[in-house]
């Protein structure tokens, strides 16, 4: 069965690893891509682990732990594209399916919030 925010977050992830390979081989950048790198593949690793919880509240904290890294990979993006690492072009497209990722952890972890207190 296919698991939409695992597949999207997996996605994203391979975007990052190749966003990460042009940063440092083109533009020589290796700070900021290789913390850029750490938290945008992590957010599929947490969803993936997320995906085996022992509990509802496992479950809970691997997302929310997602979803921080997600937040962080925004700012990382954000920084790159005003320090003109990334073109606006380059950014945008990225950025836009970090955002949708984030609301839809966001989604998820309300829900089973709902459902744990019910």
């Amino acid at each position: 069965m296919d698991n939409l925010i695992e597949n999207k977050t997996f996605d994203f992830s391979v975007r990052i690893v190749n966003l990460y390979k042009y940063l440092t081989c083109d533009k020589n950048e290796y700070i900021m891509s290789k913390q850029l790198l750490r938290c945008g593949t992590s957010i599929g690793a947490n969803v993936a682990e997320s995906q085996n919880a022992q509990s509802n509240n496992d479950f809970i904290t691997k997302l929310t732990i997602a979803i921080k890294e997600t937040a962080e990979t925004k700012y990382w993006l954000r920084l790159l594209n005003k320090t003109d690492y990334l073109s606006e072009t380059e950014f945008v497209s990225i950025y836009e399916d970090c955002c949708e990722i984030y609301k839809i952890i966001s989604s998820i972890i309300i829900t089973s919030k709902d459902k744990q207190q019910n």
